[in-house]
């Protein structure tokens, strides 16, 4: 992609109602956009780096074992009176109102409408188990939106769920789904921890959340210098000073909420009649569970973790394009070498934003570049050419090295 036709204005201002760092350098790098309260556009880089966060979590659902589907946004009142979460659930449902007077709801989770597609196709133990995942927009009728995309409305998010005949099944699957967040949130560089947590209005037995620390962070929990066990702090009734499992030291954290897996049991299934014959012909509630990530808010969180006070230092895998290329002059020489780069490059397949902008000056360029966050930077100049060679820097690095332009490609090998 060539900078020059990239639908991109960069700020050197920082809007005034953003709090949270990601908040702000997503905006003043033009990623996103807020139109109302808690609602965001996402521009062309915002939704390459949401595209590559989205291909790291349905892989992984995949390799789970988990099929794919899409359901509406728009939800029949009926399915949410079976499970009396109509007027009950928190934060409340967002309720249109069609031409005909029917009332309908957007989306905020999908219990329900799985559960309807399940008991119409599940009838015996043979059925199961099986899961089922959507990466889809949820709405959230939040009272206060805040921290730009730690907490939104309307969001993009990945909920999975899945469907067992006993409950040593669930355990076990439930644990699967751990060790698959354990390895979407290593790849986008986020260390997590693994914490006991309130169920809230999705309800179950059991519910563990996957949290990142941070100063801008809502969520409060316990983590143990010892052992590691995490709680959040919403769970407990009472105030609790030492492990639980070890007896060691508990340090309070503020954290973010990247993931939150969830044990349902028979919650929703026995309220809407999801049922299945077992081997003795026996007829019984289906077992749930289910699975979320929110993808704007792990983008947020990236952002909250990998910057520095230049701008966002994109890890490998969710980086809207791979190599940032710059020209500083632009001679004959300089621009010949460059475009030719660019075409050999991108004829490799390898993601190049081509810095060719002939009104910015090299400081702008670089502060763009820092900016934006890419990250490797490559610099080609006249004084570079005269050793056949372009200035080569990581983002997370402040040192440049030199390196041969047809020895270029094996960096991205």
């Amino acid at each position: 992609m060539r900078q020059s036709q990239l639908f991109c204005k960069t700020k050197k201002e920082t809007p005034k109602d953003a709090k949270v760092i990601s908040h702000k350098l997503l905006v003043r790098g033009d990623f996103i956009e807020q139109t109302i309260s808690g609602v965001y556009r996402f521009l062309p880089l915002g939704f390459r780096v949401l595209k590559k966060i989205e291909k790291i979590i349905r892989e992984e659902m995949l390799n789970l074992g988990a099929q794919e589907v899409l359901l509406p946004t728009l939800q029949d009142k009926k399915l949410w009176l079976e499970t009396n979460r109509w007027q009950t659930i928190d934060p409340p449902l967002f309720k249109l109102l069609d031409r005909h007077q029917k009332e309908t709801a957007l989306g905020p989770t999908h219990e329900e409408e799985m559960v309807d597609i399940v008991r119409k196709k599940v009838k015996s133990y043979q059925d199961l188990p099986f899961s089922l995942f959507q990466i889809q927009n949820k709405f959230r009728n939040e009272i206060r939106a805040s921290g730009g995309l730690l907490r939104q409305r309307e969001f993009l998010m990945k909920d999975l769920y899945s469907f067992h005949s006993d409950k040593k099944d669930l355990i076990n699957f439930y644990n699967k789904v751990k060790n698959s967040y354990f390895k979407v949130f290593k790849r986008c560089e986020l260390k997590v921890h693994y914490v006991e947590a309130s169920s809230g209005t999705i309800g179950g037995e059991l519910s563990h959340e996957f949290m990142v620390v941070a100063e801008s962070g809502e969520d409060r929990i316990l983590i143990c210098q010892k052992c590691g066990y995490g709680v959040n702090i919403e769970k407990l009734s009472e105030r609790i000073k030492k492990c639980p499992k070890c007896r060691g030291r508990l340090e309070k954290k503020n954290s973010i909420e990247v993931g939150h897996i969830f044990y349902l049991g028979t919650k929703y299934s026995k309220a809407m009649s999801a049922n299945f014959k077992d081997q003795d012909g026996k007829e019984k509630p289906i077992l749930m569970g289910c699975y979320g990530i929110g993808l704007p808010r792990l983008m947020a969180t990236i952002v909250e973790i990998h910057h520095d006070e230049k701008g966002m230092i994109w890890p490998k895998e969710v980086a809207p394009f791979q190599l940032h290329l710059i020209k500083i002059e632009n001679s004959p020489k300089v621009k010949l070498a460059t475009e030719k780069l660019y075409n050999d490059l991108t004829k490799e397949t390898i993601e190049v934003l081509y810095d060719d902008r002939l009104d910015k000056s090299a400081g702008e360029k670089f502060a763009d570049c820092d900016l934006i966050g890419i990250p490797m930077r490559l610099v080609i100049s006249e004084r570079t050419l005269k050793q056949n060679c372009a200035e080569l820097k990581r983002r997370s690095e402040k040192k440049t090295k030199l390196i041969k332009i047809n020895e270029v490609k094996k960096y991205f090998q």
